[in-house]
């Protein structure tokens, strides 16, 4: 359903949230450490969501990248709308381009209410309640 680009941005949000409390900034070598990704897809995605203004930047020597607490309060669905848009929750699970209710896939009696579940989760779920998470040790972002 979701890109990998998509899923590395996410990482990325929730790797900087865990920073939070700090207030370190973060390089782009160390999100892409710490997220297991790639470096040169890591500082394009960055670039997304500064953008976005889902993260924040900073350069100069106290620089790098970081959210404030108002973007911890951000709902999942922002990140996920900003990099691969909203109708990603419109689409067929096989990939068909004329999949719909009147003109279904195999799977798609089966997909929509997993999709539309998926969308729900990403309305209701705060970039602060990942990174929590992940903070306490009850979730980890490179596995």
């Amino acid at each position: 359903m979701l890109s990998l680009t998509c899923k590395a941005s996410i990482k990325a949000v929730v790797f900087l949230g865990s920073k939070l409390a700090t207030g370190e900034r973060s390089s782009l070598k160390d999100v892409a450490a710490h997220t297991g990704e790639n470096e040169h897809t890591v500082g394009k995605l960055l670039q997304r969501l500064v953008k976005a203004g889902i993260i924040q930047s900073a350069k100069g020597p106290k620089g790098g990248f970081f959210i404030t607490s108002e973007q911890a309060e951000q709902r999942v669905i922002r990140i996920v709308e900003a990099i691969d848009g909203a109708n990603v929750f419109k689409q067929c699970g096989l990939g068909m381009s004329q999949c719909s209710d009147t003109h279904p896939c195999p799977f798609h009696e089966d997909y929509k209410p997993i999709r539309e579940g998926f969308k729900q989760l990403c309305q209701s779920r705060r970039v602060r309640d990942l990174f929590e998470e992940v903070n306490s040790g009850l979730a980890h972002l490179v596995g």
